[in-house]
């Protein structure tokens, strides 16, 4: 009995002991996950206000490996990556082109002027050069060339006015008469067609025109405005034709000094070839369309239609509207013949007009205009649209002779790119960098797979 208190005395201060170390232990647990110690004793708090405030811990060696988060652009798949990059500057690109299309329409006027200049530029600049050669100076060389060519023009169209004001009064009556034949032949026609729905037909007529005329005055009116803007823009057209033939190569010369340096030796090769399209494409279009006036013009004289030559001027000048000209010229032609001479004379017109723009169209513009202006169809058709939607007549004359220049020029920048690389942009950077692209490059296809490495364990 008297050893007992001393044992349990003994027991007690080793149970005491052992709780102080596990309490030591899971203080130090709790330090290492939390960098806190959270024990609340003395010794504790004693160790926790002599640590630093920024220190950090490492993380135990039992603790599971966190993945580190990855750089947002890897997460995004590499084709939005391209799309979005593109889209923005297609955004950009569009913008430019809504401004610049803007200040067009703004101008239309001076804008078309002065595209009408080229043409004509490129028609009278070799006359101007072999004028030259004779041994005028350039002043009076550019003058010469430039008053005969707008004569030229001008008798041209003083021919036209006055072959259709000289035959008004006969093509009147020759329309009075070819009417009546038409209404008998459609009263004899298998359209069953009745006297009662033919006078219907011209009563409408005559009460649609009663009607209107307070529109028909108002675009008389109009019709007076819109021969000032054609006289001022037969103007500006002279104005600028006799300063492109006489000084355009200093012009030239300055509009390169607007280009960026890097990009200005690749500008000035491909202006001289853009020029040579335009030239060629003028002067090839000059001759189709002379072709097509007198050979439709003479189908036209032997069946006796009247106004035969106004008919084959406007078929001339219509052939500078690609697609849309011929159809109209040749549409005109077929209704004078069917008004004045009847539905047989205004069928074989037809027939004459179909066979001259089918030779045209597979034989002459191939054989004059051969490969300098060739264009897509569909571009064609495309461009003519646009052209016309945007600025008319004038627009649908400058479309095709517009997408062939720029063709020729990014063809040339496209080849001098590839020659000289040096004076191409920079490489690509940002989120579509190289260097963060999804695969590798590709090898080259004459390069062999290397074999596999073979295990140390395998090697002789």
């Amino acid at each position: 009995m008297s050893r007992m208190p001393g044992w349990l005395r003994r027991l007690g201060t080793g149970m005491n002991r052992w709780g102080e170390r596990l309490e030591e232990r899971r203080a130090a647990a709790v330090r290492d996950d939390n960098g806190l110690i959270v024990n609340g004793g003395a010794e504790a708090t004693a160790q926790g206000s002599a640590a630093p405030a920024d220190h950090v811990p490492p993380p135990p060696a039992y603790a599971p490996a966190v993945a580190a988060k990855p750089d947002p652009v890897s997460t995004i798949p590499w084709g939005m990556r391209v799309a979005a990059e593109a889209g923005w500057r297609l955004l950009v690109l569009a913008g430019t082109v809504w401004v610049l299309m803007r200040v067009i329409s703004a101008v239309q006027l001076v804008v078309l002027a002065f595209v009408a200049a080229l043409l004509i530029t490129a028609l009278l600049q070799p006359t101007v050069t072999r004028v030259r050669r004779l041994g005028l100076p350039r002043g009076l060389a550019t003058a010469v060339t430039a008053v005969l060519g707008f004569v030229i023009m001008g008798l041209v169209g003083w021919f036209v006015v006055w072959q259709v004001l000289d035959n008004l009064d006969n093509l009147a009556d020759r329309v009075k008469d070819g009417i009546e034949e038409l209404k008998h032949w459609l009263l004899n026609s298998p359209f069953h067609v009745t006297e009662q729905q033919i006078n219907d037909i011209a009563q409408n007529l005559q009460n649609t025109i009663g009607t209107n005329t307070e529109e028909i005055t108002s675009a008389g009116l109009q019709g007076v405005s819109v021969m000032v803007e054609i006289l001022t823009g037969m103007l500006l057209t002279m104005f600028c034709t006799l300063f492109l033939l006489y000084d355009g190569k200093r012009i030239w010369q300055w509009t390169l000094k607007l280009v960026p340096a890097q990009a200005r030796p690749g500008v000035a090769g491909a202006g001289p070839r853009a020029w040579r399209t335009l030239t060629a494409y003028v002067r090839g279009t000059v001759v189709v369309a002379l072709i097509d006036a007198i050979f439709i013009g003479l189908g036209i004289y032997f069946l006796d239609v009247p106004l035969a030559v106004p008919l084959a001027v406007f078929i001339f000048l219509f052939s500078f509207i690609p697609l849309v000209g011929a159809v109209v010229s040749g549409a005109l032609a077929v209704i004078v013949a069917l008004v004045t001479q009847g539905v047989f004379t205004a069928l074989m017109v037809l027939l004459v007009v179909l066979a001259v723009q089918q030779i045209e169209g597979h034989v002459l513009q191939p054989f004059i205009l051969g490969r300098a202006v060739r264009v897509h169809p569909l571009a064609v058709v495309l461009a003519v649209a646009a052209g016309g939607l945007t600025a008319g007549i004038g627009g649908a004359v400058v479309a095709v002779p517009l997408v062939a220049v720029t063709n020729t020029v990014v063809g040339y920048l496209r080849s001098y790119a590839q020659v000289h690389p040096a004076h191409q942009g920079p490489g690509p950077h940002g989120a579509t960098a190289i260097e963060v692209a999804p695969t590798p490059p590709p090898l080259p296809p004459s390069a062999p797979p290397s074999p596999p490495t073979p295990p140390p364990g395998d090697r002789a």
